[in-house]
This record gives C-alpha cells, sequence and structure tokens, in this order.
C-alpha cells in the first residue's frame, strides 16, 4: 500500500468538485462541421495529475480555511487538439456583507512538469511520465510585479494536443477577514475559444491560526546554499552569481515563512564575538538585527553556531565553553522571545563509536552548564550498538529518521522533559512517507499528523531545499541525487527530487527561489498539525487523537486517500469551533457567578 498512485487513473473515484466542461466550436450550415473539444475540470485533494492522465470530473471549487490559512485547488485542461494564448484570471470573492476576499489574496501559477523515465530506489509502483512539481508563478511572488526575461512563462500557454497540463491556485485568507461564505470566479481563457468560468466559494472559519507555527522546523537555508551553488556555475562559464544576495536572502526567507517554514537569517548574524579578557558577547545591534528577523519571518526555532568553532575539547576548556554558551544566554534574555527553541545541531548521524563518542562528551559538557541551548542530535532515542553505550544524558532534543522511531522509547525520554523531532532522507529502512516527486505527494502531508500523534515537535531535513549541484538545470532534471555512478554495474541508487522543495528562481524571471507542488503540500501539513495544537490548547487533545489515528496509526502504517484528510481537517475545525463556543459559554457563566457572588456579598 506504500506505492505511487498518482499516474493509475482513479475512475471509480469521483474527484472533490463538480463537473467537467466541454466547450465546442461549430463551423458551417446546420453545425455539420467537427466538434474542437476543451476538457477542463479542477482538483483540490492532495494528488499529482501527470500529463498522460485522461480528463477528470469536477469544476466548481469549494474550500474552506481559517483566518491566516491558506488553501490551494488545481485548474487542469486537455484537449484532442490542443489550444493556444491560455490565460487564467482571478478576481474578488464576496462574503456576508460588505466583506471580500481580495483578489490579491489569489495567486496563480502554471505548474511545470518534468520526466521522469526512472524511478526513485524502491519505488515499485512507479509509473514512466511527466510529473508536475515546480511552479511558475504568474508574477513575481513578493512584489507581485510582472516578470521579464524569463526563460519559462506561466502565461500565455500553449496547450499540446492530447495532453494533459495545470495551473496551481493559492487561496490565502487574510487575517481580518470576516467569517463566512465567499463566492467567486475564475476565468480560463484561451484563443478562438469560449472562456470558462471557475466557480469559487472559500468557507471562512470563525479561528485564526497563530502567525508563529507550532510545529517546528529546521530545513536549511536555500540563500546560503544558492551561494555555493552560483559559485560553482560561475566559475564553470555556465552563468553569473546573483547581482544582490541581500535581496536573495530577503525573497528566501519571505517565501519560506509564507509557507509556515523557519527561515534562517544571513550567516554571521547572532554569532558570539571573542573580547579581550576571553569573554564572549553579542552586541546590541545583532541582537536587534535578529529580533527584526524573527519577528519578521516568525521564527520557531534556530540553530546557533556550534561551539567548536572555539572550543576544541569541551572538558579540558570547560570555561570557554561556559562563556560562549554565557554569551547566548545572555543575548536571549535581552532579545525577549521566549517562543523560540536555540539549539546545537551537534553531528550528522552518529553511525560509529567515535561518532557516539563525540556525542557524549559534548553533549554532556554543553548540558552540565546549564544552558538555554539544546543539544540536537540526528539519532534514535535507542542505541545503534549497546557496545558504544548510549546517548542518554547528551541529548536535548531527539531526531530520529522516520523509521528509527521506537514508541516506547521516546516516551521514556518525552517524560524526562526531552523533545523528538524526526526527519526524512533517502528511503531507508521500513517504508515510510518517503520524499520523493514519484512518490505520493500526500507523502509530505502525512508526517505531520503522524508527529503529532507521537507528541513529535519539530521536523528536519537536508540539503537546504535547493540541492541542485549534482543536476545541470532542476527544471528539467529531477535526478537530484543519483548514486549509480557509484558503482560499476551502474546499478547504485537514484532518488527524484531528493534534497530540494524549491527551484532556481532564474528560470522563471528573478533570482531567489520558486515554488513547488510539494512546498505547498508540506505548508498544508504544517497547517493541518496547527489545527491539532489548538485542540491541545483548548482541552481537547482526546478527542483530536480520535480523528487522527485512523489515519496516522504508525510512521508504517497511515491512510492512503488524500480525501480522508480532508475529511478529518473539517472534523478538526468543527471540533475547534465547538471548543470555542463551549469556553465561551463556560467563561461567561463564571463571569455571571461571580457577579451574583460579589452582589450577595454587598
Amino acid at each position: 500500500m506504500n506505492g505511487n498512485r498518482e499516474g493509475i487513473w482513479k475512475r471509480n473515484r469521483p474527484l472533490i468538485g463538480p463537473a467537467i466542461v466541454t466547450f465546442s466550436l461549430l463551423f458551417g450550415p446546420c453545425g455539420l462541421s467537427p466538434v474542437m473539444a476543451w476538457d477542463v475540470w479542477t482538483l483540490s485533494e492532495t494528488r499529482r495529475v501527470l500529463r498522460e492522465e485522461p480528463a477528470g470530473e469536477g469544476r466548481a471549487v469549494h474550500l474552506a480555511a481559517a483566518r491566516g490559512e491558506a488553501e490551494s485547488f488545481q485548474i487542469l485542461m486537455r484537449s484532442a487538439e490542443g489550444a493556444s494564448a491560455v490565460e487564467l484570471s482571478a478576481e474578488a470573492l464576496h462574503g456576508p456583507g460588505e466583506a471580500a476576499l481580495p483578489a490579491e489574496a489569489i495567486t496563480l501559477y502554471r505548474q511545470h512538469q518534468l520526466y521522469l523515465d526512472i524511478g526513485t530506489h524502491r519505488n515499485d509502483d512507479f509509473v514512466p511520465g511527466w510529473y508536475p512539481d515546480p511552479l511558475i508563478p504568474f508574477r513575481h511572488p513578493l512584489s507581485g510585479e510582472p516578470l521579464a526575461e524569463a526563460r519559462l512563462v506561466a502565461v500565455p500557454f500553449d496547450l499540446p494536443a492530447d495532453e494533459t497540463h495545470g495551473f496551481w491556485v493559492d487561496v490565502a485568507v487574510p487575517r481580518d477577514t470576516a467569517a463566512g461564505i465567499y463566492h467567486g470566479r475564475l476565468r480560463l481563457t484561451a484563443a478562438g475559444r469560449e472562456a470558462v468560468d471557475i466557480p469559487l466559494s472559500v468557507e471562512v472559519w470563525d479561528f485564526e491560526l497563530p502567525r508563529v507555527s507550532s510545529l517546528r522546523t529546521a530545513l536549511g537555508s536555500p540563500a546560503q546554499r544558492m551561494r555555493g551553488y552560483y559559485r560553482e556555475r560561475a566559475r564553470q562559464g555556465v552563468e553569473a552569481e546573483p547581482d544582490d544576495w541581500d535581496a536573495v536572502e530577503r525573497q528566501c526567507a519571505e517565501l519560506l515563512s509564507r509557507h509556515r517554514i523557519n527561515a534562517t537569517p544571513p550567516a554571521g548574524l547572532f554569532v558570539p564575538q571573542q573580547l579581550d579578557d576571553s569573554s564572549f558577547h553579542i552586541p546590541d545591534e545583532q541582537i536587534g538585527l535578529f529580533r527584526d528577523f524573527v519577528d519578521r519571518y516568525h521564527v520557531n526555532a534556530f540553530a546557533v553556531r556550534h561551539p567548536r568553532t572555539v572550543v576544541k575539547d569541551p572538558v579540558a576548556q570547560r570555561q570557554t565553553l561556559q562563556a560562549y554558551l554565557a554569551a547566548f544566554d545572555a543575548a536571549i534574555e535581552r532579545l525577549d522571545r521566549p517562543g523560540i527553541d536555540y539549539f546545537i545541531y551537534l553531528i550528522d548521524e552518529p553511525n560509529d563509536e567515535e561518532a557516539y563518542r563525540y556525542v557524549q562528551v559534548w553533549g554532556q559538557a554543553i548540558r552540565q552548564l546549564g544552558s538555554q541551548l539544546r543539544v540536537m542530535v540526528t539519532e534514535q532515542t535507542y542505541t545503534d550498538n549497546p557496545a558504544w553505550g548510549d546517548l542518554h544524558g547528551a541529548v536535548d532534543i531527539w531526531c530520529p529518521l522516520f523509521s528509527l522511531f521506537r514508541e516506547e522509547s521516546a516516551r521514556k525520554r518525552q517524560a524526562l522533559g526531552e523533545t523528538i523531532w524526526t526527519y526524512t532522507a533517502l528511503c531507508q529502512r521500513e517504508p515510510t512517507p518517503w520524499w520523493h516527486i514519484d512518490y505520493p505527494l500526500l507523502n509530505y502531508r502525512v508526517p505531520a499528523w503522524i508527529a503529532w500523534r507521537y507528541e513529535i515537535t519539530g521536523l528536519l531535513y537536508w540539503g537546504g531545499m535547493s540541492y541542485w549541484r549534482d543536476v545541470e538545470d532542476p527544471w528539467t532534471d529531477p535526478k537530484t541525487l543519483d548514486r549509480r555512478n557509484r558503482r560499476a554495474d551502474g546499478r547504485g541508487p537514484l532518488f527524484n527530487g531528493e534534497g530540494t522543495l524549491v527551484y532556481p528562481g532564474r528560470a522563471v524571471g528573478y533570482d531567489g527561489i520558486a515554488s513547488s507542488l510539494r512546498l505547498k503540500t508540506l505548508r498544508d501539513a504544517i497547517e493541518d498539525y496547527e489545527y491539532l495544537a489548538i485542540l491541545d490548547r483548548q482541552g481537547q487533545s482526546e478527542q483530536a487523537r480520535q480523528i487522527v489515528l485512523p489515519l496516522a496509526a504508525s510512521w508504517f502504517d497511515w491512510q492512503r486517500d488524500p480525501v480522508a484528510y480532508e475529511t478529518a481537517r473539517r472534523r478538526l475545525a468543527e471540533a475547534i469551533l465547538e471548543g470555542r463556543t463551549r469556553n465561551s459559554c463556560e467563561d461567561g457563566a463564571a463571569s455571571e457567578n461571580n457577579s451574583q457572588g460579589d452582589n450577595e456579598t454587598h
């Protein structure tokens, strides 16, 4: 049940949203000339539609979202004859009274397709074909200005004959939007054809997602990864580096923030400086800049610079280590942002006795000093090898691979106040929701549900979301991690899209990063987690658990039907609204009782 079902047509199950539209142009008297058909349908469940997939059913779109949340859907097209100069436009949605969702709340993209001829390692259900993933924006993703000098443009688009292509539509609900149902339309046009109207309704629920997410993320810095990428390409004479790296940093940070993913501050910010007396200090100017950054981009976790830059032996140089950590502690107090987790990423995947010894020495030395900085290690909560000992007492944040999580062991560490995060990489051990282009898109949504089920509070990924260095052009080559050349028989593993969630923006008209279907789905996952966190805060954890468990039994057993998650999400929203109403009534009753008591006293 862990295979790819997105290239297999779901003929026996209706898609979300009603009815296919076919427009015909008839020529000549009595309408006897051939019919030219254009099939247009929509989809709002979490799955890809490949180029080879036949026309589906569904036109009108019905979304529901909280304030401060974004929801998406796809508009898909297919024609036996093709269509030229296809365009898509959106208008404001109108709701109760004079309320409206402005047209600016709707962001349009065209789905770009990648040809996958070889499946990712262990994908036994792989179907060769054209997979949509990169998203070409209609306008600059931050400024909204028209794009120029792009190699790939969103519109106008020529739809080839007998191919399915699509648009992606984001609807972001502003925080001041009144609850209620909003109606409007999008319009699809093409040369020589009647316009196709896509009815859109958005139900805005009467609650709001917080600006700062509850699920911690540490997915790396695309901007920092891109510096090395473009430096190497410039050295090879392929293309020049960006002229304005500050603008690239800002664009990356803003795009990630809009997807509820932690942005990484520019390198060198919030770093202790050593003084003449051997103490360390983070200047007030840096603290101010860092505060501005975390406030602007809603950061909830930050990996500080490893103390090994100034300390070689944490035992012999205990005083230096203490001074280094004290500088962070003092800065954190002055920063006054208690919702942020500050951690030291101690070592990557300790997989031998020497690495275990490193964690034991460094982790214990740091923790014994009582700093606010927490020690993170990408390792499971039980030992790899009893001969190496364990890492208990040396780790604050455990971050096991999806497949290496064990509930009994993790619960023991959580009971001691330690924290569990998780991550995925490659296709290791038993099948879990692996992150690759040719595995189901739902795999990027499922982990948040499983994480909440186990009280896992963070998600980590490698590659800075932009591991492009092994391909010439990420917009045409999905084989971002190809190890086939490491074996004489050429049969090493291949991973499509490994280490990536974004694409180079230069191809679509700007320096920075461009979104993907996978990034959008991960945003939805983080929003799903927030619904569950809200229910936690409202004292409704058990009610949430009853909704989650049928979908997310474990890392090895999860619901594969995307519609089930939409249904469950609505149930979560209804529970949130019911809880808010009940709490409001209880607060009102308590207030009235207190008032009566005061009157009786007087």
